[in-house]
Formats: C-alpha cells, structure tokens, sequence
C-alpha cells in the first residue's frame, strides 16, 4: 500500500530511512509549538487553545502535502508571518485578533482560486533559472544562521551587529558535540547521522543541565481550542486596510513557499531538468487548504517549513517523510512534555549541517555573466541578512530584471518575471506608505 502510494523504490528509498527523516524533519520544527503561541498569545488569544490549534494546523497541512503532492515537506505556522500578524496587525494597526484571523481566511481562499488557474505554478516554473540555482544556497545559509541562533554560537552585538557568542554558554557545547557526533558519522558512512547527532547532543545536554526532564504528566488531553475556533469578523472586510493585510499575507506566503519547495525540492532530485517541480500545482493546493483550514481552528498563515530540509537531508524523498512528520505533530498533542524534551541546542546541530548540504547548486551559477551572478549573490546574501526567503527573491528578482534590461539584454527577461518584478515593486511602496 505505501509502495503504490509514495512509489517508494522509484525513489530509491524505504519505509524506515522515510519514518526518520520524518522524525527529524519533526524534530527541527517543533519549536513551532511553544514559538507560535507566545508570539499569537500577544494579541489576547489563549495560549493554551493555541498550542492545540497550531498542532492540528501542523498535522492537517503536512499529511495535505504528504497525499496530494507526495513530497517530503512539512507545514505548519510561518515564522515572520505570525509576527505580522501580532505585532503589525493587531498592535501596531490596532484591530482585534479576530480581524487579523479573517484576513488570513480571504488569504486563503485567494490562494486556492489562484492555484486553480496556474497562477502560483506559472511564477514559480517561469523564475529565471540562475535563481533556482541560487535558492536552495540562500535557503541552506539561512539555515544554518537559523541554527547557529538557536545553538548560541552567533548572537546579537551593539557594535557589530553580530558575534561568536560565549563559549561558557553549556548550550553552545551541546550543539558542538552534536557537530562533531554528526560530522564523524557522516564521514564514516553510518545512516541516521543527523539523527544520531541530535540525540547525542540530547544526552550531552543532561550533563550539563540543559536538557531537562518532563517535570508534569507525560500524558495529558489537549487543551480546548474553542476560545480561538472560527472566530472571524466581518466588519472592515471591504476596508483599506483588510486589503493591504490580505495582500501582504498573500505575497509573504507565495514567495516563502516557493523558496522553500525549490530549496528542498533541489535538494531531494525531484526538480525535473529545467528546474521546475512537476508536483508544484498539488503542493500549492495543500499550501492554501491548510491556510484556510488554520484560519478555521484559529492560527496564523500556513507555509512549508524551511526545516524540512533537515529530513531530506537524511534521506526523505517522499510523502511518506511529511506523513511521519504529521504522525509526531499528532503524538506531540499528548505527549508534549516528551517531544519538548530535546533542547533547541540539539536540533540546532541539524540545521548547521543541513546549511552544509544545500550548497552544491553554487556550481551551477555562472560567475563571469554578472547579469547573472549578482542577482543571484543578492538572492543567496539576502535571505540570511534580511531573515527572509520572500525578501531573498524580491532583491534577486529585482537584480536580475533591473540589470538585465539595462545591460541591453531585456530579450532574456520573460514576460512573467516583469509582471512579477512589478508585484513586489507594489509591494515595497504598500510597506513603506500604508503599513
């Protein structure tokens, strides 16, 4: 059954190697958990039914990718966009939670009608090639920076910025003992090495305090997620303003997704011999189902998770990986206190080396065509400085229209790019005028 499901052997993978992957894609994004309600929970919205809801969003939108789609990315609430929605939308423009839930609702239903007519497909299949050759390098630094964050060894300086944080941090030797756990296993061949790492450095963490053992009940029922279910309001649909968050959500969300299921895709071999992946359509379908469902239980937008990467990295190639993600998800709503045991140091160690994988494109990128390579060094530096795979591609995007066109070469700019380069143009001008 799994065989004629996911075509596992034409995938050149099996029900195990797929389950782990699934695990550590898991694993690597489960901070969702205990990040999206404390950033939602700003707005007045109970935590409790938030930690339910963004669960359930988890498990619906990744198990939509995993049968409709068959490829190996998980879903959940996106990162940036929850802070839009709490910080932006609620307490700086002032309007209720359940304002901000609307919108993202209409997001939606916007991304189901435009998936419908090929709209979303077309923009990803007609990005210029040199910048799907850029993503997945832009998406593998941005995450590792990701997790050089989370293990403590970059943090932020008044003067810089940036620094190598403390090295009496026990929580920077975790990862490192999980760096060194994990890289010794993958050069001596031995399958699970990421996994091995995050466990090794789970253990280690015992020693030296950081992990912490479940204090509560390993079992307990999920809190009620009626407080927060369905809870719209329609007074300011037709206003200004619910048009500018809408569109934002909309345009934050496309170009994560696309970023995302290039970088990973890239990773995993299943972008065809023009870079473009065949499942796309069905990906952006379970995309924008799992968004409105997430309006529905009472989360922000749903987006495919950069995390994944870290699964395809230990050999998930299928849907069977997201189905193993969505099967933890599901477990995590009773067994949390378990599943929150692994401290954010291990997995760490997970996303530095998944950072190291997804650098292999570079090759691919013309250096001595700089109306090629600059929009493609913008694309790859951007992601990780401005935080953003949306913002990565605005700035690649851009470059490569601006440059091409006035280096005397607008000919190799499609049609579709440009009307693309004038969405984010618009864009820009409502984030520095209205919002």
């Amino acid at each position: 059954m799994l065989e004629k499901l996911f075509k596992l052997s034409e995938h050149g993978t099996n029900v195990k190697k797929e389950l782990i992957a699934g695990l550590i894609t898991f694993l690597t994004m489960s901070y969702v958990l205990i990040v999206n309600p404390v950033i939602l929970g700003e707005t007045g919205m109970d935590k409790a039914a938030l930690f339910t809801s963004t669960a359930i969003a988890c498990v619906a939108g990744t198990l939509l990718m995993a049968f409709l789609a068959n490829i190996p990315i998980a879903l959940g609430p996106g990162m940036g966009l929850n802070s839009f929605f709490a910080s932006t939308v609620v307490l700086t423009m002032g309007y209720s939670w359940q304002f901000a839930l609307t919108a993202v609702f209409i997001e939606g239903l916007i991304f189901i009608v435009l998936t419908a007519l090929n709209v979303r497909k077309v923009i990803m299949d007609k990005m210029p090639k040199v910048l799907k050759s850029a993503i997945p390098v832009g998406v593998g630094i941005f995450i590792a920076f990701i997790g050089l964050q989370q293990s403590g060894l970059i943090v932020r300086s008044e003067h810089t910025m940036l620094t190598l944080g403390s090295l009496a941090d026990r929580g920077v030797w975790v990862t490192l003992a999980g760096l060194l756990v994990t890289g010794i296993s993958l050069a001596r061949n031995i399958p699970g090495a990421i996994l091995i790492g995050i466990l090794t450095a789970t253990v280690f963490g015992l020693f030296l305090g950081i992990t912490r053992m479940p204090e509560s009940n390993l079992i307990a029922l999920p809190p009620n997620i009626s407080p927060i279910f369905a809870k719209f309001e329609w007074t300011h649909i037709f206003s200004f303003d619910m048009l500018i968050v809408v569109f934002t959500f909309l345009f934050v969300n496309l170009f994560d997704t696309v970023g995302t299921l290039i970088g990973v895709a890239s990773k995993a071999g299943l972008l065809d011999k023009n870079k473009n992946l065949p499942q796309a359509k069905k990906a952006f379908y379970a995309d924008s189902l799992a968004t409105t469902f997430g309006a529905i239980i009472g989360t922000s937008t749903i987006t495919a998770y950069v995390e994944s990467t870290a699964g395809v990295a230990s050999g998930g190639r299928t849907g069977l990986t997201s189905v193993g993600t969505a099967m933890m998800f599901f477990l995590a709503i009773f067994f949390a206190p378990v599943f929150l045991l692994v401290p954010i140091q291990a997995t760490a160690t997970a996303l530095i080396i998944v950072g190291l994988f997804m650098l292999s494109s570079v090759v691919e990128i013309n250096f001595n065509d700089f109306t090629e390579s600059v929009p493609a060094f913008l694309t790859i530096i951007m992601m990780p400085f401005a935080y953003s795979i949306a913002q990565g591609i605005i700035f690649g995007i851009l470059g490569f229209v601006l440059i091409k066109t006035f280096s005397g070469r607008a000919k190799e700019v499609s049609a579709a790019v440009y009307v693309v380069a004038a969405l984010f143009l618009i864009k820009i001008i409502t984030d520095y005028c209205f919002v």
